[in-house]
């Protein structure tokens, strides 16, 4: 009964307010592990270990897919709940992350849609056969926990996102925000013993329904989000609470993936969540480091114990190895990454970075679009070939995402602050009780203008 008070501990100087950075910095080191990350990634789906005399070796040993989600997932826990916190508005943030996300997903759907036939199974968007449900699920950003085909294949990781912000937004509102430590090691001893044990889509098959499921689920997510979007103290922590209970119930009973990889997922953010407020004196280094082990071993152990069989087919990863391997390097990457925060990263990798949330929207439609163009597949034989075809496909990659951003991305966040004003002026928010002093607070600030785009692709 004494952990979780260690674990939610303060060190003893320790504030609400973050300390400053130096100056002007704006957390490179972020942005360098998602350039990373989303480079990973579209060389996974690229499937470059094809290419690469001992690729047949690392696919059995290490999962590409699974280090560049892992690695996402570990900087959205680190950076989202912080920005919500620096903000201490709820409106603010959902208004952010709403103009943040579907602009972009929105611009990536049609470009989609043009570019592919009707039968190339990487866009499914109003393909399905129930178009209604297929547009309600996917506007939603829960489709992957409401039985509904990914309007694209790589959206799946936008559920965990999604919900992520359900359950952070639940907590923030209850003032339960600063216990990341105990929620983190919670959710992994959930994986270590539910391993394979929850059945998939099981309120799929009660209501025996999907059209059924959506009639209930999409009011509650709607008034949820009319709550947190209202400014109004008491409707945002009822709305709040709708989204996290929902979210929550959808994760526990209906998730498409093993129970194992589920909450070892949200474990994971929320040991990124830990690792912030351990850097900023909100939680000791000795708790912290109890959390965040606790977490980095179950998601080790839990490949061993349950990542064989029928359930491959499930984390589309060649074998346990492949997985806790994959596991394992995200966290000694991002580690690393922390220890050289205080240093210039290459402005390449920042750059990367910046583009990262629509490099991880584009590259798989663009690799479909341009591979018959160049009568690929089959790969390329000569080794001066196969070097031709990655660099024509990662430079096809960023040019386009470079676009997406400067023309979508960019305008829209611009945009969203200023309806966010706008909204503010009109209506000011309640301040809610859990708000974070309005002192200055420059890391959170650079922290800010560095938030992750959202997590990358892992399956076909």
């Amino acid at each position: 009964m004494k952990l979780i008070p260690i674990l939610t501990r303060r060190t003893s100087d320790a504030s609400d307010v973050p300390r400053a950075a130096t100056p002007g910095a704006r957390l490179g080191w972020l942005d360098a592990l998602r350039g990373i990350a989303a480079l990973i990634v579209a060389l996974h789906h690229f499937d470059v270990l094809r290419m690469l005399p001992f690729g047949g070796a690392v696919w059995r040993n290490f999962d590409m897919g699974l280090f560049g989600v892992m690695l996402f997932f570990i900087v959205s826990g680190y950076i989202i709940p912080a920005s919500l916190e620096r903000r201490g508005d709820v409106r603010a943030f959902w208004i952010g992350r709403i103009f943040r996300i579907y602009p972009a997903l929105i611009a990536a759907f049609v470009l989609s849609m043009l570019m592919l036939p009707a039968g190339d199974g990487s866009i499914a968007l109003l393909r399905t056969g129930d178009d209604l449900a297929s547009l309600v699920a996917n506007g939603l950003m829960l489709q992957d926990l409401l039985g509904v085909i990914n309007g694209m294949n790589v959206t799946w990781t936008l559920c965990y996102e999604m919900v992520f912000y359900f359950l952070v937004t639940a907590l923030f509102t209850r003032g339960l925000h600063r216990h990341s430590g105990p929620i983190a090691m919670g959710m992994a001893v959930v994986a270590l013993l539910a391993g394979t044990a929850v059945g998939t889509q099981l309120l799929n098959a009660e209501l025996g329904s999907t059209r059924k499921l959506l009639l209930i689920v999409t009011p509650i997510v709607l008034l949820g989000l009319a709550g947190v979007l209202s400014g109004n103290r008491r409707l945002t922590g009822v709305g709040a609470l709708l989204l996290g209970g929902i979210g929550l119930v959808l994760v526990t009973l209906n998730s498409r993936a093993p129970a194992f990889e589920t909450w070892m997922i949200f474990a994971t953010m929320f040991a990124g969540t830990v690792v912030y407020r351990a850097q900023h004196g909100q939680l000791g280094r000795v708790p912290a480091l109890l959390a965040c082990g606790f977490v980095i071993v179950a998601g080790v152990l839990v490949g061993r114990l349950y990542n064989h069989g029928k359930v491959l087919d499930l984390t589309w990863s060649s074998g346990w190895k492949a997985w806790s391997v994959a596991y394992l390097a995200a966290w000694v990457v991002f580690g690393i990454g922390f220890l050289l925060r205080a240093r210039r990263f290459p402005k390449v990798l920042t750059w990367l970075g910046a583009i990262s949330f629509s490099v991880y929207l584009l590259h798989i439609p663009l690799l479909r679009t341009i591979e018959p163009l160049l009568g690929i597949p089959p790969q390329p034989s000569s080794t001066l070939g196969r070097i031709a075809w990655t660099a024509i496909f990662l430079g096809v990659v960023v040019v386009v995402s470079h676009l997406m951003y400067r023309l979508v991305e960019m305008p829209m966040q611009q945009l969203g602050r200023r309806v966010q004003k706008a909204v503010d002026r009109r209506r000011p928010a309640d301040p809610p009780k859990a708000a974070t002093p309005p002192a200055a607070t420059a890391a959170s600030a650079s922290e800010s203008a560095s938030e992750p785009a959202l997590s990358g692709p892992r399956r076909d």
